[in-house]
């Protein structure tokens, strides 16, 4: 049954992504309609395996189909009273309690059924602060509490929560790309995508491994989700690695390493990227800009990781039957037409959602330059298999509205926020490491991208200001300020013995910013920061807070790559963790550069001398940790190594220490080559 109601719920999302005019309110309730049917059913009450009575069996599916038109019923009812609860005045009546009660408890539901229990009980735990138990409190967190009906007109009704931004994400921006993902797989992108990552790393050393760096950042630049990254190429790849040589723990910690890259590779980068693009007002294309060079540097880290090991053992020899580039460019070269497809539109300034319907399109048209053109069966079988797997994402981030609305509702982001300003000491550095620590908690129980929303919800504005706070201390530094700005400066400069008119140095800029009043700050803000600038540090909070999200999917306790890597190799799950966990280090580092250095804020000269020197400080940081170059590294190198690693990605400025650094870097790379003769 669930495959009849997928074909039509996806072309009725097709037409309203493309030539629909229905409002946000209707269109986000007839997601959650369909939505809550198909989770009602994709995810039953009572697992198909305990049916052994068919009696029983009947009445969980009517049980099922009646949950889900329950949720049908809810949105049906929106569009047809909604202008009725208007005209008493937002005043409900039976019905309206009714209704709004029942869809956000279904909204609880179908999430518990698809996604586990962790979101539903944050969302309890929200909704019963806002109205309930937050009055009890007696500190910063104390809430005087809203009304059980002002919640659910806002839960439901208002376009927030349930109906809110994030429902309107899933359905305009996360279920046409995971469609298009669908469509691509269906045609057979995702074996030319393997062959090309063969024919690209194939014949390097550590070839195996490379091609699982390389082919999961492929796979991960359309499907956008970790999990399937790994399930997909990991098939292929680990046993291709351990038939190589390298250990089961080692082949799935690279294929879980590697596919976490996958939400952060261009164009697709899972569903956050979307949540980014509603939360920062940037458009989908700046984004996906910005994101090419962290992402490299993401993949290069996990690369090193393989060549060193790779060299370690010993395992030099290559892919020789790897075939050619032109050979798979001749056989699958109307794949990239899509993809290019995509990315025009997006350049050319259409919106993510008619990008992707344009770009499915064109993936149906290109299959037919090919020996197995997609027909009306292939076609069918896409839209349904990208609608089956859309059903857990759904269901989840409708739930996560709930938080979200809270959250903002309550002004319990701010309390938040200027806890962790309290716990840091104001210090950027410390309340990465605070953000760093809350993501990795969170990722223990929640999925990647229900962890961003939260995260960002709560300390996006946090980082941002104090990011915001960094590049006026530089500007102020700087000198040659505009004469308003120095006139407000120069009244708080003379109490602490500063000449505003000579240059500052930047410890002198922060104790003079500090002594500057928010009102005023707000003043020279302006004059001191571009609008381009400010876009991109807010950018830059929000792609720290991405990053660090993606650590669930590699660090222990739960680890869902690693442990679903590792059930194909057949290593430990907890030690394929650990292992997965080291070559993901990239997930730290890199955000410290959006913080510190100009990857995100700089020209392209400043963002490619941070990428040439970032990767540099990678290889040695890598170097380290496997204790070997061209030989071992003795435990004093190793040290070396990590102290020149830091200085390397450390944005320091100084040309003589990143020179002296990289000699020191070849020093012992030489050593090492020395060893090994």
């Amino acid at each position: 049954m669930i495959h009849l109601i997928a074909l039509p719920v996806a072309l009725t999302h097709l037409y309203l992504n493309t030539v629909g005019t229905l409002s946000e309110l209707w269109f986000a309730a007839i997601h959650f309609g369909c939505f809550g049917m198909l989770a009602a059913l994709g995810f039953p009450l009572i697992k198909p395996a305990a049916n052994n009575d068919a009696g029983s069996g009947y009445f969980a599916l009517i049980t099922d189909f009646s949950l889900g038109l329950i949720a049908v019923n809810c949105a049906i009812y929106l569009m047809l009273f909604e202008e009725n609860l208007y005209q008493r005045g937002t005043d409900f009546d039976q019905w309206d309690w009714l209704v709004s009660g029942a869809a956000v408890l279904l909204a609880v539901e179908i999430c518990r059924r698809s996604s586990g229990w962790i979101i539903p009980v944050l969302v309890v735990i929200a909704v019963s602060y806002s109205v309930l138990w937050g009055s009890w409190l007696d500190n910063v967190f104390s809430f005087p509490g809203l009304s059980l009906e002002t919640m659910l007109f806002r839960s439901f009704f208002g376009g927030e929560g349930v109906l809110g931004s994030i429902t309107i994400i899933s359905a305009a921006y996360v279920y046409p790309f995971i469609l298009f993902g669908s469509f691509l797989l269906v045609s057979g992108a995702g074996d030319f995508l393997i062959s090309l990552a063969r024919c690209l790393a194939g014949r390097t050393v550590g070839g195996p491994g490379l091609v699982a760096v390389v082919g999961s950042g492929l796979m991960g630049s359309v499907s956008g989700s970790a999990v399937a990254n790994t399930a997909s190429t990991g098939v292929i790849t680990i046993p291709m690695m351990k038939r190589f040589g390298f250990t089961p723990r080692f082949a799935a910690g690279v294929e879980a390493a590697a596919s976490t890259g996958g939400q952060l590779m261009p164009p697709v980068m899972g569903a956050g990227a979307f949540v980014m693009a509603s939360y920062t007002q940037l458009s989908y294309m700046t984004i996906v800009a910005v994101s090419v060079l962290p992402a490299l540097l993401y993949f290069l880290s996990v690369a090193f990781y393989v060549r060193i090991e790779a060299k370690r053992l010993g395992l030099n020899q290559t892919d020789e039957q790897s075939p050619s580039v032109m050979q798979v460019l001749k056989q699958g070269w109307h794949f990239l037409i899509p993809l290019g497809l995509l990315v025009t539109f997006l350049a050319m300034g259409y919106s993510a959602s008619y990008s992707a319907v344009m770009a499915i399109a064109a993936v149906i048209a290109a299959s037919w330059l090919s020996a197995k053109p997609m027909r009306l069966k292939d076609i069918q079988q896409a839209l349904v298999d990208g609608t089956t797997n859309m059903i857990p994402t759904a269901s989840l981030l409708i739930a996560i509205g709930l938080i979200v609305n809270v959250v903002t509702t309550t002004g319990f982001g701010n309390t938040f926020s200027l806890m962790i300003v309290q716990w840091s000491g104001g210090s950027l550095l410390f309340a990465i490491a605070l953000i760093a620590a809350a993501s990795l908690i969170l990722g223990a129980g929640l999925p990647v991208t229900a962890s961003y929303i939260v995260m960002a919800t709560l300390c996006a504005p946090l980082l941002f200001d104090l990011m915001m706070q960094q590049q006026l201390i530089e500007a102020i530094a700087v000198g040659g300020l505009p004469q308003e700005v120095t006139a407000i400066l120069g009244v708080f400069a003379g109490g602490l013995g500063l000449d505003i008119t000579q240059d500052l140095t930047l410890l002198q800029a922060e104790q003079l910013l500090t002594a500057v009043p928010a009102d005023f700050l707000a003043l020279i803000q302006p004059q001191l920061i571009d609008p381009a600038t400010i876009s991109m540090v807010l950018l830059s909070a929000h792609l720290i807070i991405f990053w660090l999200s993606q650590d669930s999917n590699v660090t222990p306790p739960v680890c869902m790559c690693a442990f679903s890597a590792a059930a194909i190799a057949g290593s430990p799950p907890m030690a394929t963790g650990f292992t997965a966990w080291k070559m993901a280090k990239g997930l730290y580092l890199i955000p410290l550069l959006f913080a510190y250095s100009p990857l995100v804020t700089g020209t392209l000269l400043e963002k490619s001398l941070v990428f040439v020197l970032a990767s540099i400080g990678l290889y040695a940081m890598a170097a380290a940790f496997q204790g070997y170059m061209k030989s071992a590294l003795s435990y004093s190198l190793r040290f070396i190594l990590v102290v020149v690693a830091v200085l390397m990605l450390w944005p320091h400025g100084n040309y003589w220490i990143t020179g002296v650094t990289a000699i020191v870097i070849v020093l012992i790379y030489l050593i090492s080559g020395r060893k090994s003769t």
